[in-house]
């Protein structure tokens, strides 16, 4: 009987204590994630720029995913639908967040056409529809660093993030695990496929997910990173 007894004490101590454990364990990486890296600064920020909304856009102070999408919006819905479902229904009211998406100001009835089709269930109240001249998105585009082009018609498959104090945020070493351990050059990723699912998906949604990490450590005080900007690393 005081075996049982002592059996059954131990394995209720067992039950109780190994939660409390795991939770300790766990509480030192609390914080322990690599802060999304500063690509490149001073992305230029949109100015009185007409929206489908009516709205002043702005990057600064926001958390942005910018897109180019060109004066034929419409042949491009599977990239649009991509970024809804995989991106921006992740993260729509989240404080700060917004999707922004470029067009030439002729191709204003084309980016409505878009946009129906994209909120034939929910309005798109944190994705705003932007317009300029062919000039000023090639200016806007010239600002980030990427090795793709916008295509004849200002599009380009390529999305962005941008953080709340203008700087183009990625990775400055997008290798994997087993590109590592083989050790292959290092490659940076500065802006991501909306026509690739698995892209979005496993490193975009993550990545802004990191940078809303970053941002509310930095509201209590708990962030620190010793992440060089890209301009210290003109050698990679």
């Amino acid at each position: 009987m005081k075996n049982k007894m002592i059996k059954r004490n131990l394995v209720l101590g067992i039950l109780f204590f190994l939660p409390v454990i795991f939770l300790l364990f766990l509480y030192p990486a609390k914080h322990n994630y690599t802060p999304l890296d500063n690509v490149k600064s001073s992305v230029l920020d949109l100015s009185n720029l007409p929206s489908l909304q009516n709205k002043e856009v702005a990057f600064k102070d926001k958390i942005t995913v910018l897109s180019f999408f060109g004066s034929n919006p419409e042949n491009h819905i599977t990239e649009a639908s991509n970024l809804k479902e995989l991106v921006y229904d992740n993260f729509t009211g989240f404080k700060g967040f917004q999707m922004v998406s470029i067009f030439p100001i002729e191709a204003k009835e084309e980016a409505m056409r878009l946009q129906k089709e994209l909120t034939k269930f929910k309005p798109l109240e944190y994705w705003e529809f932007v317009f300029a001249s062919k000039e000023d998105i090639n200016r806007l585009f010239s600002s980030f660093r990427t090795s793709k082009y916008l295509n004849s018609e200002g599009f380009v498959s390529e999305v962005y993030i941008i953080d709340k104090e203008l700087h183009q945020r990625g990775r400055l070493d997008d290798r994997s695990k087993k590109e590592i351990e083989n050790n292959a050059a290092i490659y940076p990723l500065t802006s991501y496929n909306a026509s690739e699912v698995s892209v979005l998906k496993n490193k975009m949604s993550e990545d802004v997910r990191i940078l809303f990490t970053e941002y509310r450590q930095k509201r209590k005080g708990e962030f620190n990173s010793d992440t060089r900007r890209a301009e210290d690393l003109k050698s990679n």
